[in-house]
């Protein structure tokens, strides 16, 4: 599926291929301190208890430093800024609803954002059901129409059209991990967590994606790669 309108908050560790561009939207944050570390873990503790006891100012401030976010994420998962909306709108309803079974294992914006995830993955799941649905009645239709000549690809497309549809051809697992890593600055005990997987796979997810994207991406000839050496 294509991912369009990317928010590409980083600059790409693919060598040599990405150093040509500048980065679009760049991720802000930073490595805090320990202090900030340590105040970050408080107030998330803090804002849990505070949504558990039925506190909407709560949720309003769970949204204020977090809503920018979610939509990122959720935009780069399902490629459109509408369904990213519903999908960060449905979160919050789930977290609402599930607040009572947090117990404290991952962080309270971890949990959410694993919710985030799941809400994103239901999108995809429906929407392939709904093209599964309608391919089936368009070939119906279509059976005996005369079929048009497809269009010419587009000429030397630019890298950020060329690396959404790299992105589309991973796996799922290999797009979100990469997603949540390299775009939106997860670390990997985080998305661990999000996907209930290993922190180990989502290593190995991430290398095996930027593999992936590293050999659709490079020119033939591997001028790029030759030019790196």
């Amino acid at each position: 599926m294509g991912i369009m309108g990317l928010a590409l908050a980083w600059e790409t560790r693919i060598p040599a291929l990405a150093q040509r561009e500048r980065r679009v939207e760049p991720f802000r944050g930073h490595v805090a301190a320990p202090d900030a570390a340590e105040a970050g873990r408080a107030e998330d503790t803090v804002l849990a208890a505070a949504c558990q006891s039925g506190d909407l100012r709560a949720y309003e401030r769970l949204y204020s430093l977090h809503g920018a976010r979610m939509k990122n994420l959720a935009r780069n998962i399902l490629g459109s800024s509408t369904d990213a909306e519903d999908a960060v709108q449905e979160t919050f309803l789930k977290v609402q609803r599930g607040i009572a079974s947090f117990r404290g294992q991952s962080s309270f914006v971890t949990w959410t954002f694993r919710i985030l995830v799941n809400t994103c993955y239901d999108v995809r799941r429906s929407r392939l059901r709904k093209k599964e649905v309608a391919a089936d009645d368009e070939q119906h239709r279509d059976d005996a129409a005369p079929r048009s000549e497809p269009r010419a690809p587009v000429a030397h497309p630019s890298l950020r059209l060329a690396l959404e549809r790299a992105l589309a051809k991973l796996t799922r697992h290999q797009r979100d991990v990469f997603l949540l890593y390299e775009v939106e600055g997860f670390r990997h005990a985080e998305i661990s967590s999000m996907l209930e997987i290993s922190q180990a796979a989502s290593k190995n997810t991430l290398f095996q994606a930027k593999k992936n994207l590293r050999r659709m991406l490079e020119p033939p000839g591997g001028s790029y790669a030759a030019g790196a050496r």
